[in-house]
C-alpha cells in the first residue's frame, strides 16, 4: 500500500482545483476537517499546499460493502472473474497449482452462466488438477463454491449438512462450513498481504472509506481485528467494521469490544440469486423445485433488532430475495410496535443488497429511516431481460430487481458499494451503473448516484455532517482526479478518471 505522507504542519491547502462545476477554487483542511473553501485567489496560507492545476476535486468515495481479505486474495491470487469457459477456469486453477504457494488453493469469481460447456466446476474437475490438495473456489456471488475432495475431508460432518452435493458444488450450511475451513488455512502473513493489497487498491481508486462486512461465516473475528489494527497503524483509507452475528449468539459482544459501526452487514438472512439460495416468494424459473431458503426464524430477527435498538446499535441484514426482505422488515416492524418508530429510526438500520423490494417494502424502509446498501454492478453484470437474473427469475421479476429509482424517489437513503470480491471495487463504474440501469426508468439521476457513492456512505455510518460532503465542517476526505472535466462532464460522458491523490483526514496519499 502507498502510505500517507505527514509533512510539517497540521493543515493542507488544495489550490487551483475544480469543485463540482466551478474551476479556480481552493479547499483548506485543518486538523482533518474542511475549514475553508472558496475562490483560490482568496485562500488562506497553509503549512502544506497541493497544487491541483485545475483538476477535479470531489469528496472521496466510500465503498459501503467490502470483504477486505477475500478481495486482496483475489487481487493477488486466483481470480476467475474473466474466465469465459469451464476449460479456461480449469486451466487457470492448474496454473495456480503449478506456480502458487503450497497449501490450500483459494480462488473466486467463476460464473457458469454463458459458459459453452453449460455447467459449472465440479469436484472431479478440481481433483483432476489439484490432486490431494484442499481447494475452495467460490462462485462469483460467494454464496456457493466448488471444493476438492481433500477439502471435504477436512470438514467433519459436511456431507450431512444442508446444501451438500456429491459433485462438490456446495450451498447453504455446507458451503459456510467449507468456507470457514478454507479461509481458516490462510496464514497471518497471507492475510496481512491481502489486506494491504485491498487498501492499496482503494487508494488507487480514490476510495477514502471501506465498510468491512465481517462475520463468523465470512472472515472471523481475528481477521477483523487484524484489519482494524492495520488501518489504525498508518494513514490510509478508513475502515468501518461490521459484525454479522445474531445478538442471541453473542454478536453484540464483539461490536462493543471493538467499537464497531454496527451489528450486521453480512448477517445472512438468505443467499444469492446466482446460487439459487436467495429466498423468494415464488419458485425459481430455472429450478422450480426451490424458492431458496430463509436462514433464521422471524423471532430470532425480532430479538436481534430489539437488542440492537435498545442498545442504540445499528443492525444490518443481508437480504436479496423478496421473501428475505419482507421477513427482515416484519421483524423491524415488530420492534417498531414495541419500542416506537423514533427509536428504530435513530439506529438507521441497514439492508444490504435488497435486490427484490416491492412498493410495500420500500415504504416501510422509508417510514423507519432505514438505509439501502446496494451494488449497482450486480445489475450491470446480471440484470435486464436476458441476463442471469432473467434466467433465474424470468424476465418480469428480473426487470424489477434493484429498484434504485423507487428507493430514491421514496426518500430511502442509498449507499453504494461493490461487495468486493463479488464485483471489483470500481467506484466510478458503480456510479455509472446506477445511472445506466438495465431496466429503463430504474436508474438514479447522475448527481444522486454520485452522492450515494460518497455522502451516502457517511450517512449509512450515521457519521455524516449537517454541512454535507464538501463544505466547511465536513471531514477532509477528498479525491483529486486526473481530468480537465467538471463533475457534470465526468458524469455525462461516463468518464473513469484516474485518482491523482487521495486525502483522508487531511493526510495526503499519493496515487499518481
Amino acid at each position: 500500500m502507498l502510505g500517507g505522507m505527514r509533512p510539517d504542519g497540521t493543515d493542507l491547502l488544495l489550490s487551483d482545483v475544480t469543485v463540482g462545476d466551478r474551476p479556480g477554487r481552493a479547499v483548506h483542511v485543518v486538523d482533518g476537517w474542511i475549514a475553508w473553501l472558496g475562490v483560490a485567489a482568496d485562500a488562506p496560507s497553509a503549512g502544506r499546499v497541493l497544487a491541483g492545476e485545475g483538476a477535479l476535486l470531489t469528496p472521496a468515495f466510500v465503498d459501503a460493502h467490502v470483504h477486505a481479505t477475500a478481495t486482496g486474495l483475489a487481487l493477488t491470487g486466483l481470480d476467475l472473474h474473466s474466465r469465459s469457459s469451464l476449460a479456461e477456469a480449469v486451466a487457470a486453477v492448474a496454473a495456480a497449482v503449478r506456480g502458487g504457494p503450497p497449501g490450500t488453493v483459494l480462488g473466486t469469481g467463476w460464473d457458469e452462466t454463458g459458459w459453452p460447456e453449460g455447467r459449472g466446476l465440479t469436484r472431479a474437475d478440481l481433483d483432476a488438477v489439484v490432486g490431494d490438495r484442499p481447494a475452495y473456489l467460490a462462485r462469483v456471488d460467494v454464496h456457493s463454491a466448488t471444493v476438492s475432495t481433500a477439502l471435504l475431508d477436512l470438514v467433519a460432518g459436511v456431507r450431512d449438512l444442508p446444501g451438500f452435493s456429491p459433485d462438490g458444488q456446495l450451498r447453504l450450511d455446507a458451503h459456510h462450513a467449507a468456507r470457514q475451513a478454507a479461509y481458516g488455512a490462510v496464514t497471518a502473513a497471507q492475510r496481512a498481504a491481502a489486506q494491504e493489497a485491498t487498501l492499496a487498491e482503494a487508494v488507487r481508486l480514490g476510495i477514502g472509506s471501506l465498510h468491512e462486512m465481517a462475520g463468523p461465516e465470512v472472515s472471523g473475528a481475528e481477521d477483523l481485528r487484524a484489519l482494524l489494527a492495520l488501518a489504525g497503524r498508518r494513514p490510509g483509507p478508513r475502515v468501518a467494521g461490521y459484525w454479522g452475528e445474531l445478538a442471541e449468539r453473542g454478536g453484540l459482544d464483539l461490536v462493543r469490544e471493538l467499537g464497531l459501526a454496527g451489528a450486521g452487514g453480512d448477517l445472512f438472512c438468505d443467499g444469492a440469486l446466482g446460487s439459487h439460495t436467495a429466498a423468494l416468494s415464488g419458485p425459481y424459473r430455472d429450478r422450480p423445485d426451490t424458492a431458496g431458503a430463509l436462514r433464521f426464524a422471524t423471532a430470532q430477527l425480532v430479538d436481534h433488532v430489539r437488542a440492537c435498538t435498545a442498545a442504540g446499535v445499528q443492525a444490518g441484514f443481508h437480504c436479496i430475495g423478496d421473501a428475505a426482505v419482507d421477513q427482515v422488515l416484519d421483524a423491524v416492524g415488530a420492534v417498531v410496535a414495541e419500542l416506537g418508530a423514533p427509536a428504530v429510526r435513530a439506529c438507521r438500520h441497514r439492508l444490504e443488497h435488497v435486490e427484490m423490494a416491492g412498493p410495500g417494502a420500500v415504504e416501510r424502509m422509508r417510514a423507519w429511516g432505514m438505509v439501502a446498501s446496494v451494488q449497482p454492478a450486480f445489475d450491470a453484470a446480471w440484470g435486464g431481460d436476458a441476463g442471469m437474473y432473467a434466467e433465474r427469475l424470468g424476465a418480469e421479476r428480473a426487470l424489477a430487481t434493484n429498484p434504485f429509482a423507487d428507493l430514491a424517489d421514496a426518500g430511502v437513503a442509498l449507499a453504494l458499494g461493490s461487495d468486493a470480491p463479488v464485483t471489483p471495487m470500481d467506484p466510478w463504474g458503480g456510479v455509472h451503473a446506477a445511472v445506466d440501469h438495465r431496466t429503463p426508468g430504474a436508474g438514479l439521476r447522475p448527481f444522486d448516484a454520485f452522492d450515494a457513492a460518497t455522502h451516502g456512505g457517511w450517512h449509512a455510518l450515521r457519521s455524516e455532517t449537517a454541512a454535507g460532503p464538501l463544505a466547511v465542517g465536513a471531514p477532509g476526505d477528498l479525491a483529486l482526479w486526473a481530468t480537465g472535466s467538471t463533475l457534470s462532464g465526468v458524469l455525462e460522458r461516463r468518464e473513469r478518471p484516474a485518482c491523482r491523490a487521495l486525502v483522508v483526514a487531511g493526510e495526503t496519499l499519493q496515487s499518481l
